[in-house]
């Protein structure tokens, strides 16, 4: 794995420290161009496909499928990540994602039926190249046990939130005012170049973590229960994403001003860019745990007031307000990463996280375009009030699970039949505290035997065989 930096952990994180961090600006830089394509997929297809089939639904339900797709491949990928590294896999996959992204285009202009638009998503989603958790990874390899960790969760997340500030206000730029595909070819050219020009980073890339030859086992990212909970509750961020998206869409529509979608969703994306940069500057006293419960409540809070907007400045405003609540979820959720799932394990486990808001969105995306189809924007925005609701609850209830667990420091005999389910023991101390305790009972039967009168000998030996006594590993 890349070396850890050296933090000077009396001065106070910021961003300006993060970006010295030996070369960081190589791969922030080519991350940022890589990733920008992501924030214009979903609404270049829902644009697109509303334009060639006149029905948010259908567009809905090739947008769900892209997700979906995206959402069982990214854990994959990040499998493949881990074990072979980033360029091995992302030069070919940025390649089948230009490919895929293009026939979806080209088989929506000439007006293919929706079953044969949805099946060709399946490809463009399962494509998109997971660049943000690869990022991440990097991150975490750099800054690993380094305060200024949560600084870079809290800069990854303002990059995500720039491009879907960016991202969607060009796409629906290019599809109203150039051609409805211009957004999916736009999409296709940059993730090419992007993807490519990420790849050709190599030097900061994290050591790829091969099976060991021994067949030591691998342990995945979703064995831990900690990245469990996590997924659950960006399950609620995606269908926050997901349904503002198409709601919004509608909810422009509806007013007769389409381009103000661009406008909205901007407003939004925006209100958690700002409340990200937020994050990164501040020292918090408080722990990661209460942080994510704290702005999950508040996010709940926000979403469950969007359908009663009526206007324009309304909905922009509560957009707003949604959009500051979702960067503390984020943002510490991907923190708590480093802390519940080891290195080996990382840029999977980050990939899960960008699944579930993939998956979380898509089925956001289905129900939210059945509702505005059938009576409006307003009834599109219960979906994410319903979704985040079930998410905080799912968060409340397993929260004990989002406690990383220290190492134990105290081994006994029976380790290997007691072992904890994270591992934190390291089976050299088990090893060590095995013969301690041989050692140690050895010699306790020997003064036994020396010492003691036969009648106390007898009583030692049927009380002393077999027993098993704690011993301090250090």
């Amino acid at each position: 794995m890349t070396s850890a930096v050296t933090t000077d952990t009396s001065a106070r994180p910021g961003y300006g420290q993060l970006m010295r961090t030996p070369g960081a600006l190589g791969f922030v830089l080519p991350g940022f161009a890589a990733r920008l394509p992501f924030g214009m997929l979903t609404i270049s297809i829902l644009l697109l496909v509303q334009h060639t089939t006149g029905s948010y639904g259908s567009a809905g339900i090739v947008a769900a499928v892209t997700g979906i797709s995206m959402a069982l491949s990214a854990p994959l990928m990040g499998i493949f990540t881990d074990r072979l590294g980033q360029t091995a896999v992302l030069l070919p996959v940025v390649l089948a994602h230009s490919a895929a992204v293009t026939g979806l285009a080209a088989l929506a202009l000439l007006d293919a039926p929706v079953w044969a638009l949805a099946l060709a998503a399946v490809p463009t989603g399962a494509s998109v190249p997971q660049v943000g958790p690869m990022v991440r990874a990097r991150w975490a390899a750099k800054l690993e046990g380094s305060p200024l960790l949560s600084t870079a969760a809290a800069f990854e997340s303002v990059t995500d939130e720039f491009t879907f500030v960016v991202g969607p206000v060009l796409a629906t730029a290019l599809c109203t005012g150039i051609h409805p595909a211009a957004g999916l070819v736009t999409e296709a050219t940059l993730s090419l170049l992007g993807g490519l020009l990420f790849a050709a980073q190599r030097a900061s890339q994290p050591k790829a973590h091969a099976p060991s030859v021994t067949g030591e086992k691998r342990a995945f990212a979703l064995s831990f229960p900690g990245l469990r909970v996590l997924v659950f509750a960006f399950l609620g961020i995606g269908a926050v994403f997901g349904g503002m998206q198409v709601s919004l869409a509608a909810f422009s529509n509806e007013i007769g001003n389409p381009g103000a979608n661009g406008l909205l969703y901007g407003v939004f994306a925006a209100g958690n860019m700002t409340a990200g940069i937020a994050m990164g500057a501040i020292a918090w006293k408080i722990g990661p745990r209460r942080r994510l419960i704290l702005g999950y409540i508040g996010l709940t809070a926000a979403a469950s007031v969007l359908w009663a907007a009526n206007s324009m400045i309304l909905l922009g405003a509560l957009g707003l307000v949604v959009g500051l609540f979702i960067a503390p979820a984020l943002i510490t959720g991907y923190t708590m990463v480093e802390q519940l799932v080891p290195a080996g394990a990382r840029t999977e486990a980050f990939t899960w996280l960008t699944g579930s808001i993939a998956f979380g969105q898509a089925i956001a995306v289905i129900l939210a375009g059945r509702l505005t189809d059938t009576h409006g924007s307003s009834f599109g925005f219960l979906v994410p009030m319903g979704a985040t609701a079930l998410a905080l609850a799912a968060l409340l209830s397993l929260r004990a699970k989002l406690t990383p667990k220290a190492p134990s420091r105290i081994v006994n005999a029976s380790a290997q039949e007691t072992a904890p389910e994270t591992g934190t023991v390291p089976e050299a101390a088990s090893q060590v505290a095995s013969q301690i305790v041989s050692q140690a009972a050895a010699k306790t039967q020997v003064t036994a035997r020396s010492t003691a009168s036969p009648t106390s000998r007898n009583r030692v030996n049927e009380r002393g065989m077999g027993h098993r006594v704690p011993v301090t590993v250090d």
